[in-house]
């Protein structure tokens, strides 16, 4: 697998780009939005950090691996999240309607 992400770079890139982004989105970006000039600049970094980590990435180094091992981690953490609420749901119902009776 890696001798096929250094054989397709453009490829590698993009991937490594929109992994690198949905984490971003999903971990490190504020609530509030940012003005439309500090988003680009924002954005362009991140194209520009893609670009050294598509370097490491074709010196075979595991960088798509590991940025698919964090959007794995970040899935159990959500539906970790969503079970609990749910728990948490179903244990405040009865003893709302306990006090009702």
């Amino acid at each position: 697998m890696q001798a096929w992400f250094a054989q397709n770079p453009i490829i590698s890139y993009f991937i490594i780009l929109s992994l690198v982004i949905f984490v971003y989105n999903k971990v490190f970006r504020n609530q509030q939005k940012l003005p439309i000039l500090k988003e680009i600049v924002l954005y362009l970094l991140i194209a520009i950090g893609s670009l050294m980590l598509l370097v490491f990435q074709i010196d075979k180094l595991p960088i798509i691996q590991c940025l698919l091992v964090a959007v794995a981690l970040m899935l159990m953490v959500r539906i970790r999240y969503f079970v609990e609420g749910r728990q948490k749901k179903k244990g405040a119902a009865p003893s709302a309607v306990e006090k009702q009776e």
